[in-house]
């Protein structure tokens, strides 16, 4: 049954319909938002997942580039794999979602995002996120929404619901806040170094047109949502877990109080065997076998619970910190000698080395997306290799984990990168994760503004970042701890990981992931609180002792760079026929040239007298000639009517036999010769270009032909 549904969300006219498309999902429908229109589909298994310990949700967002009138550049004229910005869309769609299903639900549940239609003014993320919650509400599948989202932009100081593309542009604030009608239960953010409480605040007035739609979605889902099914609960069972508790609490709040993560590890592996032989012994080896995988869910619920409660009753972590204490910090920079810039960044265990490297600004990454943009200067990447966490496994690439990290760290270092015109770069930064035991992408933040500035790029002013952890009461969720900087175990077990990158100003990138089913504004403004006094100790203690601004040079292996501007029209003088004018500069002097189409030339090397001698080939080739200017030039070949000079950049004028001497000149080569260095000035350019030149009045030839004359006489009589 087709059934459409309308509303308002910033203005604009915001529909939702149901009962026409893909009628053999659990759910669908169809999300038009200006002109902008997405389908979400939604599906799950109808049996669980056997062998698995966690909740399978899958989530795509499906870029079809027909939705912008483009055709893929890609060889076979189709899409491949995701982009990374539908990468990042889809986390972004999940982490609102994922607390919302059922803790023991096993079923494979998979939400696809189609882009059919883009309007750039309407937002295809955010219809995404909408049409998700929608999606999963009025299916059959088990849910506990309905979830909306916002984009909220800052400009001139006033709060903008779902900017425009040019507001956009202009806007010092690119948030997503995802929530439900009671609590905030995602934010992503890029910001100018934008205050906490600004940042509060944009929160808080995103969250009030979220718990709008998500009214909007309820109403669908009372109307025509359908019954959710039955489904086999994976609940650990009573009386195995008690047996469990009751005799091996005190042994694993020993084994996971230790500072080292490896013999942590270890004492919980240990003691998971005796746990594993005391269940075995009492259940039979049969019944134990059977039921193993459940068992292995039991003592990760108890280690889970001594975690959470050694946190939430006595103030205690894991390895022997207060709540607010950040784990010992270290930094050097300089670490490889033939990089453009180096940095090492150590917070406890994790450990992270970020390597800058400059390079010519076409070098900058080309997208090919259904945004506007169409290119990135500063590219930020971001390697976990299998290494870092104890592991012996081979890489396969980045996956979702690797490019939302590297996204995030991006995206807290973009506000204080120099623009093209003060530093014209591109600029790659690759953050590889060492070792990790927590928060690698704050280490990341930190390490790389350290590396940046070990590389001479003139940043505006440093970036930390920190992340801070949360444990609520389960009986009452308004009742928590906070925890400052936390390791792997703490985000593992916990209910929250808060990042924040920023300056000694304001924010500049937020994350939050959350288990729960969402925030309360108490909890996010404590942690802007917590993480703002983190980040200017990690600023002022730590980063700065070891490099405090921006080296005053770049590395001399880095390419050295002088810029010019050119006439637009004189671009094809530059280049040449099939760029053979700047071919040959390049192959004369080893240089790299760019030319961009406003006539900017960029001239790249790592020697600068190189790049000198090929400005002053361009010079010579764009230089202007006019009427009255004088020029040294160089005599190419002679006729019996003159001389022919090249006063630069290829271009030659005549200097016609009455125009050499004040004298009457019978024979050029009298007076000239090819490959002679003279003066002249223009005293013509005719409509075709064609110049004509003078030498009278600017040397006596007669005069010097004599004095060279005698010269020689008295060489031969010596």
């Amino acid at each position: 049954m087709f059934k459409s549904y309308e509303t308002e969300l910033a203005g604009r006219k915001l529909v939702i319909e149901t009962g026409k498309l893909a009628g053999l999902a659990n759910g669908s429908v169809l999300v038009k938002y200006g002109d902008t229109v997405v389908m979400v589909n939604v599906t799950a298994s109808k049996e669980p997942k056997e062998g698995i310990d966690f909740f399978p949700l899958s989530v795509d967002y499906e870029e079809k580039l027909y939705s912008v009138g483009k055709i893929p550049g890609s060889y076979q004229k189709r899409e491949g794999k995701p982009s990374d910005k539908a990468i990042l869309a889809a986390r972004a769609i999940d982490r609102p979602l994922r607390p919302l299903f059922p803790k023991d639900f096993r079923n494979d549940v998979v939400v696809v995002a189609t882009v059919l239609s883009v309007e750039q003014d309407n937002s295809p993320e955010v219809a995404a996120m909408i049409g998700a919650s929608a999606a999963l509400s009025i299916s059959d599948i088990p849910f506990g929404g309905p979830t909306a989202a916002v984009n909220v932009g800052l400009i001139d100081g006033e709060i903008i619901i779902n900017p425009t593309e040019e507001q956009r542009k202009v806007s010092d604030l690119n948030l997503t806040v995802a929530g439900t009608i009671e609590k905030v239960a995602m934010i992503e953010a890029g910001a100018n170094e934008v205050p906490d409480d600004v940042m509060l605040e944009a929160i808080k007035k995103g969250h009030e047109e979220i718990k709008k739609i998500c009214a909007f979605i309820q109403k669908m889902k009372d109307e025509i949502g359908k019954p959710k099914f039955q489904y086999k609960s994976f609940a650990v069972d009573h009386e195995l877990y008690e047996y469990i508790e009751q005799n091996f609490t005190d042994k694993m709040k020993v084994a996971v109080q230790e500072v080292d993560k490896d013999t942590r590890d270890n004492n919980v592996s240990a003691l998971t065997e005796e746990i594993t032989t005391a269940v075995t012994e009492k259940l039979g080896e049969e019944e134990a076998t059977e039921r193993a995988q459940e068992i292995g869910e039991a003592i990760y619920k108890l280690e889970k619970k001594c975690v959470r409660d050694m946190i939430y009753y006595e103030h205690k972590r894991v390895d022997g910190r207060a709540i607010d204490e950040i784990r010992p910090l270290s930094c050097e920079v300089g670490l490889l000698p033939r990089t453009h810039g180096s940095a090492l960044f150590t917070r406890g265990q994790t450990q992270v080395m970020s390597v800058v490297t400059l390079g010519m600004v076409s070098e900058e990454q080309e997208l090919d997306g259904i945004d506007t943009e169409e290119a990135k200067r500063y590219m930020h990447q971001y390697n976990f290799p299998g290494y870092s966490v104890g592991e012996a496994k081979t890489s396969r690439g980045p996956g979702r984990r690797e490019i939302g990290h590297g996204a995030l760290a991006e995206k807290a270092l973009v506000p204080v990168i120099p623009s093209k015109a003060e530093f014209p770069y591109a600029i790659r930064v690759v953050s590889e994760v060492l070792s990790s035991n927590g928060s690698t992408s704050q280490a990341s933040i930190c390490g790389s503004t350290l590396a940046l500035m070990d590389a001479g790029v003139p940043i505006k002013r440093p970036v930390a970042g920190i992340s801070t952890g949360l444990v609520t009461n389960p009986e009452n969720p308004d009742d928590y701890v906070m925890l400052t900087d936390i390791q792997g175990l703490e985000d593992f077990f916990g209910d929250m990981d808060f990042k924040v990158g920023g300056t000694e100003k304001g924010i500049t990138a937020i994350q939050v992931d959350i288990k729960i089913d969402g925030l309360t504004y108490k909890i996010i403004e404590e942690a802007f609180a917590r993480t703002r006094k983190a980040r200017q100790y990690i600023l002022d203690e730590i980063m700065k002792p070891v490099i405090s601004e921006p080296r005053e040079e770049i590395s001399k292996y880095a390419p050295h760079i002088i810029t010019t501007q050119i006439k637009v029209e004189k671009i094809k003088d530059v280049i040449g026929k099939g760029g053979e004018t700047i071919n040959k500069i390049i192959e004369e002097t080893g240089v790299k040239i760019d030319i961009e189409e406003d006539g900017q030339v960029f001239i790249y090397s790592t020697e600068q007298d190189k790049a000198e001698k090929a400005l002053d080939m361009i010079e010579d080739i764009v230089r202007e000639f006019e009427v009255g200017n004088i020029y040294y030039g160089t005599v190419t070949r002679t006729t019996t009517f003159g001389a022919f000079v090249d006063i630069g950049g290829g271009k030659e004028g005549l200097v016609h036999i009455s125009k050499i001497s004040k004298e009457r000149v019978k024979n050029v080569e009298d007076y000239v010769k090819v490959g002679d260095k003279v003066p002249v000035k223009v005293i013509e350019i005719d409509d075709q270009g064609r110049i004509n030149l003078t030498m009278k009045d600017l040397v006596d030839l007669d005069k010097e032909k004599e004095e060279n004359a005698e010269e020689t006489a008295h060489e031969e009589n010596e």
